[in-house]
């Protein structure tokens, strides 16, 4: 492709500014609906019943709330730690996280097998395929329960409702919505970023009079077809409207097109979609690089590789890859006295106009009709939203029944009793379906469904009510015993989120471990080192995806400013692989830096 001209990046940024300014929305994360009162059906587990059971009262050494990757890995960990006393607290019906809940047709990872499913090596499993598909993904994670004995006591539909620290015992109180109160002499939290569903804010959506539900509890029982991929065959008489157009509709869409009698698929901002290339793994290619370490040294591929540090070879080859190769060509490309912040930017920003003018060609060549093709061009640079990768989505607006309704940012009007309004048209439909996604800017006490009370009556959202607050992103001054597994405050946001939950769960193994062997009944960060590992967060030059010019996200607050909240919701300045490598020498060092042992 010829080099973009200066003038052909301006033109480019206007365009991306007007596409920005029509979806920017005062009510930000106001504009969702929660799943509560009206809606609270939406929330229903349609795939493991209930069981009814007696509340518990007993002891266990570590309690861990959550069971998808982030409990499984610390579980996993604190298990080979000899650490036998390890619970598990769910509110779904199995271990899996958002694995457990999206069982929608076509799911799969968006970041390659081979890093993105956990503890691989250890449970012995080689992945089916370079982006295994959701029944994969969740059987792997009963797989790993099973191989470290985390059902054993694990508390499934249950929902965590307060957690107080006994400062006289040293000890975690859990209460849940089961009658629970228990104890627990050390607390682990890893709620995950996606896993409280939202709606869209449109009038009238509790007026319609047809079927729907959301796509994280996908109704088989309504539209027949299975998560294995079997054909949707309820839908052959069916009119279907799917509201939402990013990663879940990418996958699932092109199962609506191919089953349903007519498909409406509304959209207010495109997603920008790339070749995905999905293929079989072959085992005795598996087999070669399958050697002791494998998965490790995959890890540390492909984050030093999609952060800029660079590597000899990319192990993965895949669409993150791909760019951070072009962005690190170009900066490598720039002569020494050039080696600037904004020139390193300018590489940047070269490199993403390339790429997606690559992925809008590719619209056009796909999508036979031009109107349908122009409205599915995504007008923003790759990173503001989470980029899309698949090899039939694009395909699937081909078919003859199917209709992109694109209302160029302004979204759904209205839902009747019989369909959806949108440009003043109404659709009339027998299922809606929300691929409206998961609450991610709401506050973290709001989406886990509790708060904590720490020491002397402190709650967690009173510490945080300035910005989060953390050494490493896992542990908090004056809520001794209790850590967190998530990516915020230790390598953030790389787009392999199980190798951020993975270190901290070693690191969190290696804590309890310390402190059960030398007799401590409790371990905190001190008042010192939490404010010195916020002041070097505060260091932070910021992130590219919160560019003037993105359009509203996820990603970006829904493009309104989060204030100071904003400048914590960071991570490691000197980026991820540099904090892994920090990390590890941290836990390893036997010192534990920061932490106060009693």
């Amino acid at each position: 492709m010829a080099a973009i001209t200066a003038s052909e990046k301006e033109a480019l940024r206007q365009k991306y500014l007007q596409e920005r300014d029509k979806r920017l929305r005062l009510d930000g994360n106001e504009q969702y609906q929660r799943l509560t009162g009206r809606f609270a059906h939406y929330l229903q587990d349609p795939y493991t019943p209930r069981v009814e059971r007696e509340p518990k009262t007993d002891h266990v050494t570590v309690a861990f709330i959550g069971g998808g990757f982030a409990g499984l890995v610390t579980g996993a960990r604190l298990k080979e730690a000899g650490v036998t006393s390890v619970r598990i607290v769910e509110k779904g019906g199995d271990v899996g996280g958002t694995w457990y809940w999206n069982r929608y047709p076509g799911a799969q990872c968006d970041t390659a097998s081979m890093v993105y499913m956990p503890l691989l090596e250890e449970t012995g499993h080689m992945p089916s395929e370079k982006y295994a598909h959701a029944p994969e993904i969740l059987e792997h994670c009963q797989r790993i329960a099973k191989h470290f004995g985390l059902y054993d006591d694990a508390l499934f539909h249950t929902e965590v409702q307060d957690l107080h620290w006994d400062a006289e015992r040293s000890r975690w109180i859990v209460r849940t919505d089961r009658g629970d109160a228990f104890t627990a002499q050390f607390l682990a939290m890893g709620t995950g970023p996606l896993h409280v569903p939202k709606l869209p804010g449109i009038p009238g959506i509790e007026d319609f009079r047809g079927h729907s539900f959301h796509t994280s509890r996908w109704d088989y029982g309504y539209t027949g077809g299975d998560p294995y991929g079997a054909p949707l065959d309820g839908l052959a008489d069916k009119r279907v409207a799917i509201i939402g157009t990013g990663a879940t509709a990418v996958q699932c869409v092109p199962h609506l097109a191919r089953a349903a009698r007519a498909l409406y698929v509304f959209q207010r901002t495109p997603s920008s979609v790339d070749v995905r290339a999905n293929a079989p793994v072959d085992p005795e290619w598996f087999a070669s690089i399958a050697t002791p370490g494998w998965q490790q040294r995959w890890l540390e591929n492909f984050t030093a590789i999609q952060t800029g540090a660079g590597a000899d070879e990319d192990l993965v080859q895949d669409g993150w890859t791909d760019l951070a190769r072009r962005i690190r060509a170009r900066i490598m490309a720039l002569p020494p006295e050039d080696v600037t912040p904004e020139k390193m930017r300018a590489a940047f920003e070269d490199s993403d106009y390339e790429k997606m003018e690559e992925i809008r060609a590719r619209v056009d060549a796909v999508v036979a009709d031009p109107a349908t093709a122009e409205g599915l061009k995504a007008w923003y640079r790759q990173l503001c939203k989470r980029p899309c990768f698949h090899d039939a989505y694009l395909e699937a607006f081909n078919e003859p029944d199917t209709h992109l309704v694109h209302t160029d940012g302004k979204g759904v009007d209205r839902i009747t009793e019989t369909g959806v309004v949108a440009g003043g048209r109404e659709y009339e439909v027998d299922l809606v379906v929300y691929a409206s996604g998961f609450e991610v800017g709401t506050d973290y006490t709001r989406r886990s469904g509790y708060d904590l009370t720490g020491r002397d009556g402190v709650r967690l959202s009173e510490h945080w009510a300035d910005g989060m607050r953390t050494q490493h992103g896992i542990s908090v001054h004056g809520f001794p015993n209790a850590f967190l597994v998530q990516p915020t405050q230790g390598a953030n946001l790389i787009s392999n989120v199980p190798h951020n939950l993975t270190e901290s769960g070693r690191t969190i193994a290696a804590v309890v471990k310390h402190a059960l062997d030398h007799g401590y009944a409790e371990v905190e960060v001190t008042q010192e080192a939490e404010q010195a590992w916020v002041d070097l967060l505060l260091t932070h030059p910021g992130m590219l995806i919160t560019s003037p010019d993105c359009t509203p996200g996820y990603y970006n607050n829904e493009g309104q400013d989060a204030g100071r909240k904003a400048q914590l919701s960071v991570g490691y300045p000197a980026g991820a692989a540099a904090f892994f490598s920090y990390l590890g020498q941290w836990r390893t060092s036997g010192d534990f830096e920061g932490l106060a042992f009693r």
